[in-house]
């Protein structure tokens, strides 16, 4: 059966997210001074051929694990649609 897999991954909060301080000053420029932190991030849809959600889930959280998301900086979720 095919999944497709919604992999979420977003810098770790104890992290600085330079992009995301970049994108506050731009809102703050253009007078948005209710916005008090942006975190930039990836969402990437995988379509998964697998015998179960629990299994797409796995090939899912392999591939963040090894290529996707880089540990040391950066965590990740993993969600599936049937």
């Amino acid at each position: 059966m095919k999944y497709t897999v919604q992999v979420k991954v977003m810098p770790l909060k104890e992290l600085l997210d330079p992009q995301g301080k970049a994108v506050m000053g731009g809102l703050s420029n253009l007078g948005l001074k209710a916005i008090e932190d942006v975190r930039i991030g990836k969402n990437i849809t995988l379509q998964v051929e697998a015998p179960s959600v629990d299994e797409a889930r796995q090939v899912a959280e392999e591939a963040s694990k090894k290529l996707l998301a880089n540990p040391v900086m950066e965590y990740f979720e993993v969600s599936v649609a049937e």
